[in-house]
C-alpha cells in the first residue's frame, strides 16, 4: 500500500535555516510523534506538511500528489475532507455552544457527530453550555473531538494536550492513536512530552536541522 503522505527534500528558513533536506513519510495506521527544542523548527514543519506553509524548498505528497502544486481550490478540498488539523490555540468559535461548534464541523464535512467520542472526552455533558464557560481542558478536548468528528485521513496536532492534565493528556493521546486503527488513517504529532511521545509507533527528533528517528 502506498504511503498515506510523504516529502522529499523539505528546507524552510526564516531569518535562519530550521531544516534541511528532509524526508518523512506517514503509512496508514501510523503514529508518528515529532519532538525537538523549542525553536527547532517543530511547529514549522508541522505547518508544511499539513499544507499550511509552502517549503523553500521540498515537496508534499498526498494521494501521490504534490500539494503545493494543485490548485486552491484542490487545496482547500483536501483541507476540509481529508486533513485535520489540531492547533495549540482551540479556535474555537466564541458566542457559541459547544454543540454548536461540533455542528459546525458536521455541516462542512458532512459527517455526523460521534456522541460516543464526547462520551469518552468527558464533554458529553458540557456541550450545551457556551465556549466561555468551558474550562482550558475541555475547550482543547472540544477542539480535538471536533477535528475528528469529520474523520480526516491525516491528522495533525501540535502540542494537543498542552492544555490536559496528566491523566486526560493518556486518554486523549490514546484516543487519537486509536482514531488510526478504525479509520484506517495517519497521525502526526508535535509535541514536548517524551512520554506521551513514546505511546506512537514512531519518534522523530528534529535536532541540527536534521529529522532523526529515535524510535
Amino acid at each position: 500500500m502506498a504511503n498515506l503522505l510523504y516529502a522529499t527534500n523539505l528546507s524552510h528558513s526564516f531569518d535562519y535555516t530550521l531544516f534541511k533536506n528532509i524526508n518523512f513519510s506517514l503509512n496508514h495506521k501510523e503514529s508518528i510523534a515529532i519532538v525537538g527544542v523549542s525553536g527547532s523548527g517543530k511547529s514549522t514543519l508541522l505547518h508544511i506538511l499539513s499544507s499550511l506553509l509552502k517549503p523553500n524548498e521540498g515537496e508534499v505528497f498526498f494521494n501521490q500528489k504534490s500539494i503545493y502544486k494543485l490548485s486552491n481550490e484542490e487545496l482547500l478540498k483536501i483541507r476540509r475532507k481529508d486533513f485535520g488539523i489540531i492547533f495549540q490555540s482551540h479556535y474555537l468559535f466564541r458566542g457559541f455552544s459547544g454543540i454548536e461548534n461540533l455542528q459546525i464541523s458536521k455541516m462542512l464535512s458532512n459527517k455526523e457527530i460521534d456522541f460516543e467520542l464526547l462520551k469518552r472526552f468527558k464533554i458529553d455533558k458540557v456541550i450545551e453550555q457556551n465556549i466561555g464557560n468551558l474550562s482550558g481542558g475541555e475547550q482543547q478536548r472540544l477542539s480535538i473531538a471536533r477535528v475528528l468528528i469529520k474523520k480526516p485521513k491525516v491528522v495533525f496536532a501540535d502540542e494537543p494536550t498542552g492544555n490536559l492534565d496528566e491523566v486526560t493528556a493518556y486518554e486523549v493521546m490514546n484516543e487519537l492513536i486509536q482514531y488510526t486503527f478504525k479509520e484506517n488513517a495517519g497521525i502526526i504529532i508535535v509535541t514536548h512530552n517524551l512520554e506521551l511521545a513514546k505511546l506512537c509507533n514512531k519518534i522523530f527528533k528534529l535536532e541540527d536541522k536534521e529529522l532523526v528517528q529515535i524510535k
